[in-house]
């Protein structure tokens, strides 16, 4: 699979971004930003106890904006012919990685269709959108970067 808008690679569980991972790009920044990384804050596993529920499913934040600097992790499962929201636009630019189920992309007037490990990048500005077009529970993750004091 090719690296998309040269951002980063999911490989297991770890994370690159700009080749960098998320620890050696905060360890870069000023300490008075950065609260203590450790690997107790570091490592996050999927608790069901934790989910946040939504009407067609729920999502699970492993990295919540406020973190970090923005930067995000979020699960998101849907249930069989549903979406989370219609196809909207933000500022933000936004990756989608399918981990199981079948899902339909959404950007412009265009769709594609995509399975487990299928990747979707949607630029900034742009209308997109991700529906599960499938039978089974379509659950993947999220990546975004949230402006700074974004709700």
């Amino acid at each position: 699979m090719a690296l998309r808008a040269g951002w980063f690679w999911i490989l297991g569980i770890g994370m690159v971004f700009n080749g960098h991972t998320w620890a050696q790009e905060k360890a870069d920044s000023t300490a008075a930003t950065v609260p203590m990384l450790t690997i107790q804050n570091c490592v996050t596993s999927f608790r069901m106890d934790e989910v946040i529920p939504t009407k067609v499913g729920y999502q699970f934040w492993f990295v919540d904006k406020d973190f970090l600097d923005g930067r995000t992790l979020k699960l998101s499962a849907v249930a069989p012919n549903q979406a989370t929201h219609a196809p909207h636009q933000h500022a933000e630019d936004e990756f989608f990685f399918v981990l199981q189920g079948k899902a339909e992309f959404i950007l412009d007037d265009s769709t594609a269709q995509g399975a487990p490990y299928t990747s979707f990048y949607c630029p900034p500005n742009r209308l997109h959108g991700i529906r599960n077009a499938g039978a089974d529970t379509l659950k993947y993750l999220v990546i975004k970067k949230y402006e700074a004091g974004a709700k």
